[in-house]
C-alpha cells in the first residue's frame, strides 16, 4: 500500500469532521437567528389614537421574553408596520411583513376592514396569526386565533344594565359603516329585541366621516331611552362623543368601541359613558399590578394608558411563546394547533383560545368617571364567546 493510499482513510475522517462542524455551525447560527413577529397597527388613520399603547405593549412583551431567554433560545424582534387603519394600508403592510420581512407570526390589533384585507395574505404566507382586537365576531381562518371579545360577550352587560337598572325601553344605535360597526349593532339590535326592548333608530357614518350633526339631530328627534354606539374607535369615538355632548343630549350612553386610554384623553366628554371590557387598569390582581409597573418602568412619563386593546396584544406574545414551546419548533401548522391548547395567566386572568379559536373571558361593566378613570360596576366571570367558528378545521 502506498503512502497516499494509507493517508486516504485519514483524509476521509477529516472531511467528515469538517462536514459535521459545518452542520453544527449552521444549526447554531439557525438557533441564534431572531424570531420575527409582525405588528401591523394603525399608526395613522382612525386607530392612531390607540396605536401607541399597542406598540408599547408589544415592546414590553418582547423585552420581557428576551430577558428570560427568548422563545426556544431565539430572541424576539418586532417588525412594526403602519396599516393606516384601512384595508388598502393593511394589504401593503402585510405584503411587506410576510413576503419581504418574512416574519414568523403576526400579532395584531386592527380594524375589521384591515383584518379582512390581510387574511388572504396570511393564507398565502401560511403563518400563525393572533388577532388581539375586540371585534364583531365570526371571522374564521385556519391560521387565526382571537383573544379579544365578541358581541356575545360584550353587549349583554350594557343592555341588561340599561333595561334592568335604568328602566330603558327604547334605544338608538349609531355606528361606523363597516364590518365592525354594522356587525356589532346587528347583534345589539337582535339582543335588545329579544329582551323586549325597541330600537327607534339606527344610523351609520363612513369610517373617515367626522360630521355627526345629521345623526345627532335624528337622535334628538327620536328621544330614545338610551344610545349605543359602535364606531371605528379612536378619533371617530372622540368626534361622536363631543358632538353628542355639545348637543346637550343626556340619555344613558353605552359605547361598544371605547377603550380606557381614549376615554382618559376625552376628559369631561366621556364622563358618565358606559363600557363593557375584559381588561381595565383597575383589575386588582398581582399580574395586572406587575404589568402596569413594568409599563411605567420601561416608558416612564411616556407610558400610555393600558387598555382593552393593548393588554390583549401583550398577552398575545405570551400565548404565541407557549404555543411555539408546546409545538417544540417552528412548524407553523403545529404552532397553530397548539394555540388552541395553551393558556396565559396575565393581567386580566387566565386566557385560553380553546373555544373555536376564541376565548372565554371575564367581562367588566364599567362607567367613565369625571377624571377619566373607569369604575367597575359589575363583573361577569368566564363569559362564553358562543359558536364563532363551528365548521373550522
Amino acid at each position: 500500500m502506498s503512502i497516499s493510499q494509507r493517508r486516504l482513510p485519514y483524509c476521509n475522517f477529516l472531511l467528515r469532521l469538517s462536514v459535521v462542524a459545518l452542520l453544527g455551525a449552521s444549526a447554531s447560527a439557525q438557533a441564534a437567528e431572531p424570531l420575527r413577529i409582525g405588528v401591523p397597527v394603525g399608526l395613522s388613520g382612525a386607530n392612531s389614537v390607540i396605536a401607541p399603547a399597542v406598540v408599547q405593549a408589544s415592546q414590553l412583551a418582547a423585552d420581557e421574553i428576551n430577558a428570560a431567554g427568548g422563545i426556544l433560545g431565539r430572541q424576539v424582534v418586532l417588525e412594526i408596520a403602519d396599516d393606516a387603519s384601512s384595508a388598502v394600508g393593511a394589504q401593503k403592510a402585510y405584503d411587506t411583513l410576510v413576503f419581504q420581512k418574512k416574519v414568523d407570526a403576526v400579532i395584531a390589533m386592527e380594524t375589521s376592514a384591515a383584518r379582512n384585507a390581510a387574511l388572504p395574505i396570511i393564507n398565502r404566507g401560511k403563518i400563525p396569526y393572533i388577532y388581539s382586537s375586540f371585534y364583531e365576531g365570526r371571522s374564521c381562518n385556519r391560521w387565526m386565533h382571537v383573544n379579544g371579545w365578541v358581541p356575545e360577550q360584550q353587549v349583554a352587560p350594557i343592555v341588561d344594565h340599561f333595561m334592568k337598572e335604568r328602566g330603558v325601553k327604547t334605544f338608538f344605535l349609531v355606528g361606523s359603516d363597516y364590518a365592525f360597526g354594522r356587525g356589532m349593532l346587528k347583534f345589539t339590535r337582535e339582543y335588545i329585541e329579544k329582551q323586549g326592548g325597541k330600537v327607534v333608530g339606527e344610523e351609520y357614518l363612513p369610517m373617515d366621516g367626522t360630521d355627526w350633526t345629521p345623526i345627532v339631530s335624528k337622535i334628538r328627534s327620536a328621544q330614545p331611552g338610551a344610545l349605543i354606539s359602535s364606531t371605528a374607535g379612536g378619533s371617530p369615538n372622540v368626534g361622536l362623543a363631543k358632538q353628542i355632548r355639545a348637543a346637550g343630549l343626556s340619555m344613558p350612553y353605552g359605547n361598544l368601541a371605547i377603550d380606557e386610554g381614549t376615554a382618559r384623553t376625552m376628559g369631561d366628554t366621556a364622563a358618565g359613558m358606559y363600557m363593557s371590557a375584559s381588561y381595565l387598569t383597575s383589575i386588582d390582581n398581582a399580574q395586572n399590578h406587575k404589568f402596569l409597573a413594568a409599563l411605567k418602568a420601561k416608558f416612564g412619563d411616556q407610558a400610555k394608558t393600558a387598555n382593552d386593546l393593548s393588554e390583549p396584544q401583550y398577552e398575545g406574545f405570551y400565548l404565541y411563546k407557549a404555543a411555539v414551546e408546546k409545538a417544540g419548533g417552528m412548524d407553523a401548522q403545529k404552532i397553530v394547533a397548539a394555540l388552541s391548547q395553551v393558556s396565559f395567566d396575565g393581567p386580566r386572568g387566565v386566557v385560553k383560545m380553546d373555544r373555536q379559536r376564541h376565548a372565554a373571558l371575564t367581562m367588566r361593566l364599567g362607567q367613565v368617571q369625571q377624571d377619566g378613570s373607569i369604575k367597575i360596576l359589575q363583573t361577569f366571570e368566564n363569559v362564553d364567546p358562543g359558536a364563532q367558528c363551528p365548521d373550522l378545521k
